[in-house]
């Protein structure tokens, strides 16, 4: 199997790279990342299919539209239709192209598809993983200034009298969307490994609000 992960890399590499646009929250780096996370949680499934993950982590994002596009529900099936298209004229192995299409097509928060496969729920769970932890803060704030949010309430910045509001506020999706994140995981590793990194995002909200809102010397 490593044999054949070592030949299709670069294959996968670039397609992914060929489609990707100005976003740096999901370049080549993201799906590094997602890959390395998906590696970590296959020691753990060994009855995985590793290719399948593989090329689901790198063409994941084939097709990426912005957070706040009327469409963006139905980016991840475009990149799983768009994959498999691509990988059949690359003679991908055609009985592993349905795995790989499900796989990205259920990665995605905004399309609510349930994963059916333990690849699908690695691929999910590596993806979601990179959203947590002090490289997904950097993504959070990064996106947030190209949506044109504030940091964060100017004088409730925890929402503690307000309702949450992360399209205005980049503080605010900690709570709204990432503290959940754990919760969702599909395998018991991805789980351990999400909580550990969502400590990061916890204890920087707690540090921020502290800071945000110190008083001014009397």
């Amino acid at each position: 199997m490593q044999s054949l992960l070592s030949l299709w890399q670069p294959r996968l590499l670039t397609l992914a790279t060929a489609g990707l646009g100005d976003d740096s929250a999901h370049d080549i780096e993201h799906l590094h990342r997602v890959w390395r996370n998906a590696s970590i949680l296959l020691e753990q499934h060994p009855e995985a299919d590793a290719l399948v993950v593989m090329a689901a982590s790198y063409l994941h994002d084939l097709v990426n539209l912005p957070k706040n596009h009327p469409e963006r529900h139905l980016a991840s099936r475009q990149a799983a239709a768009l994959a498999c298209r691509q990988l059949a004229e690359q003679d991908f192995p055609s009985d592993k192209l349905a795995g790989v299409g499900h796989a990205i097509e259920t990665h995605s928060f905004s399309a609510d598809l349930a994963p059916q496969t333990i690849e699908a729920r690695i691929v999910q769970d590596a993806d979601r993983i990179d959203a947590l932890g002090a490289v997904g803060l950097a993504r959070l704030f990064y996106t947030a200034a190209r949506m044109d949010s504030a940091l964060a309430h100017g004088a409730d910045p925890l929402a503690q009298q307000r309702p949450l509001n992360d399209k205005a506020y980049a503080l605010d999706h900690i709570e709204t969307k990432l503290a959940k994140l754990p919760g969702k995981m599909q395998t018991q590793a991805g789980r351990a490994l999400a909580e550990s990194r969502l400590a990061v995002l916890t204890d920087f909200r707690s540090t921020f609000a502290q800071e945000w809102t110190i008083a001014p010397a009397a």
